[in-house]
């Protein structure tokens, strides 16, 4: 009887429906048995060992197999066996109970340290997001001639889908939205939105004003959108000065764990402030 791991694992992308039930089935028996030579897994499938190296070097080829010497197995003047085993990549591929984890520990938090304790652990479970944006938009500003000829929010969307994100940007007339089309902590940030909050505290961070959420996929939106004000989301190659009475150069972003410097009407606040609201239902 096929085992539940097996039945469980995700098909190969882009495989023929067949290969990719194959290429599952030696997925799972080389997550219960460990590293095996090419013979061993045939003699499991009953199929041959010309087939199953094939679909292993499809799955080495995906990064979620890697292949190595079998110790002490040199065989006379012919070539030393080989075993596989699954990679990183491949171990993802099976189901996993990270969210469920993630919640316990959070309750635990929430129930013995209070709100505030849990927007610590979300602020710090950010903080290397937050430097890692920080230095690739940093980056972009150092590269341009003026900050006015960045389109940071584009900047920022490249980074954030780098993190997993799926990110995109758009300028619309009343500023620019920066949408998410993938929160990898939407289970977790549905019943602890300080986890929202503070992911939006560092965007508002890394663009230097104040930022408004509109929607969450933690709240059954289909997508993350966050407004972000005109006045910094000019597309580049814009003009300064093109909109009347805009003399002020935008504010470059803040590294992350740093208060906004204040500028000409600027809010009196040391941070950015975060405006929130759902989109109507």
């Amino acid at each position: 009887m096929e085992s539940v791991a097996a039945r469980a694992a995700v098909p190969s992308a882009g495989a023929p429906a067949e290969d990719g039930r194959t290429r599952d089935r030696v997925s799972s028996l080389l997550l219960e048995h460990g590293p095996q030579t090419a013979t061993e897994l045939a003699a499991r499938l009953r199929i041959s060992p010309a087939a199953v190296r094939r679909h292993l070097d499809g799955l080495v080829a995906a990064g979620r197999v890697t292949e190595r010497e079998a110790p002490g197995s040199q065989r006379g003047r012919g070539r030393p066996a080989r075993r596989f085993a699954l990679t990183d990549a491949g171990r993802e591929s099976f189901p996993h109970a990270y969210d469920d984890l993630a919640l316990t520990a959070l309750r635990f938090v929430a129930e013995h340290g209070g709100p505030d304790a849990v927007r610590a652990v979300a602020e710090q479970q950010l903080s290397g997001l937050a430097q890692r944006c920080s230095t690739a938009v940093e980056s972009a500003l150092e590269a341009a001639p003026g900050a006015g000829d960045v389109d940071r929010a584009q900047v920022l969307a490249v980074a954030l889908t780098a993190e997993g994100y799926a990110a995109t940007a758009s300028a619309i007339s009343s500023g620019g939205q920066l949408c998410q089309h993938h929160c990898p902590v939407a289970h977790v940030a549905a019943e602890f939105p300080q986890l929202c909050e503070a992911e939006t505290a560092v965007i508002s961070r890394l663009v230097g004003t104040h930022v408004q959420r509109l929607a969450t996929i933690a709240h059954g939106d289909g997508i993350c959108t966050t407004h972000i004000p005109a006045q910094l989301a000019l597309r580049a190659g814009l003009r300064a000065g093109s909109q009347a009475g805009n003399k002020a150069t935008p504010a470059r972003p803040v590294p992350a764990g740093r208060a906004t410097p204040s500028g000409a009407g600027a809010s009196t606040r040391t941070t950015p402030s975060i405006d929130r609201e759902r989109t109507p239902a």
